[in-house]
């Protein structure tokens, strides 16, 4: 299919800047240059309460910021853990505000998004021990804040996806929490960059190659630990007894091809598997709802998938 028109549009405004890439530039200038894509993203839609806090972590206090959606009813709310995107490197809580504000309000669900910490500075697993304490916190928590601990999801983009499955993982090996969903937004599931899909997307559809080797170096202390299951989930010899999943990629994306193969391997273990392709999409389209057609489709997708997730699985006896 051919590319979206508001993709190409994007991808001109980026060509004709003159601005260098990313992976050129030391990671705390790129975070500044990040935030410039707040403002594609578009306003946030009202919610019934947006609230920013800090929680105990494995090394220091870890940010998250907490959305109840428009209109919920008294009483506790089942929740989606969210790990925001950037290659472990960029993003912070406000690079999906308006993602999440709108998924919560037609999920119906609270979210809390975390604030991990970032690479190069704390190297894998530092940003997954986060994301991993902050679902704990949730669970063991999560009345105070309104949650229903019985009822819980995680979901991430990209890198943020990478960090949901290592979650995932995690839980199923360490004694939980129950987990409802997995919602996986073209995740980044193996350390390589030998697919199809990096090779005809690999330059030019804005995330490219170099950035993600650029990416990587950061996160990884040693090269092997790309090889570690929780860096990279497609490289898990066990996939089975895992929560359902929502796996979502972009026909422009250098990562579909990981992203699928994952939702195959998900499949061939017994896992629920709903996988949507967005034709025409490239990377980060999700985070620009206010751009992209498609990502208030993926949203409205996301949010029926979390809707039916909490309303099937009983409470456990």
């Amino acid at each position: 299919m051919a590319i979206d028109p508001a993709a190409a549009a994007l991808l001109e405004q980026f060509a004709t800047s003159g601005a260098p890439p990313m992976n050129e530039m030391p990671p705390t200038e790129a975070r500044e240059v990040a935030q410039g894509f707040l403002a594609l993203a578009g306003p946030g839609e009202e919610v019934a309460d947006v609230s920013n806090r800090s929680i105990p972590g494995p090394a220091s206090d870890i940010p998250v910021r907490i959305y109840t959606p428009a209109g919920a009813p008294e009483g506790l709310l089942p929740c989606l853990v969210y790990f925001h995107g950037g290659g472990w490197v960029i993003g912070d809580l406000d690079a999906l505000d308006s993602t999440l504000r709108a998924l919560a309000n037609r999920a119906g669900a609270k979210i809390v998004s975390v604030g991990y910490r970032l690479s190069p500075e704390h190297k894998f697993p530092a940003p997954l021990d986060d994301c991993f304490a902050a679902l704990r916190w949730v669970a063991d928590h999560g009345r105070d804040i309104g949650v229903d601990p019985e009822h819980l999801a995680v979901g991430g983009d990209s890198a943020g996806g990478t960090l949901a499955a290592g979650v995932t993982l995690r839980a199923r090996d360490e004694g939980g929490p129950a987990l409802d969903l997995q919602v996986l937004v073209y995740p980044v599931t193996n350390h390589g960059f030998d697919t199809p899909s990096y090779r005809e997307n690999g330059d030019g559809y804005l995330l490219t190659k170099d950035l993600m080797v650029w990416f990587w170096d950061h996160y990884l202390a040693v090269a092997s630990d790309g090889g570690n299951p929780l860096a990279s989930p497609l490289r898990s010899e066990d996939l089975s007894n895992l929560p359902p999943a929502v796996v979502i990629t972009g026909e422009y994306d250098p990562l579909r091809d990981e992203g699928e193969a994952y939702a195959a391997k998900l499949t061939e273990a017994g896992v629920p598997v709903t996988h949507t392709r967005y034709d025409g999409q490239i990377h980060a389209f999700w985070q620009m709802p206010a751009m992209f057609p498609a990502a208030q489709r993926a949203i409205e997708q996301v949010a029926g998938e979390l809707r039916t997730s909490f309303a099937n699985r009983p409470a456990p006896t």
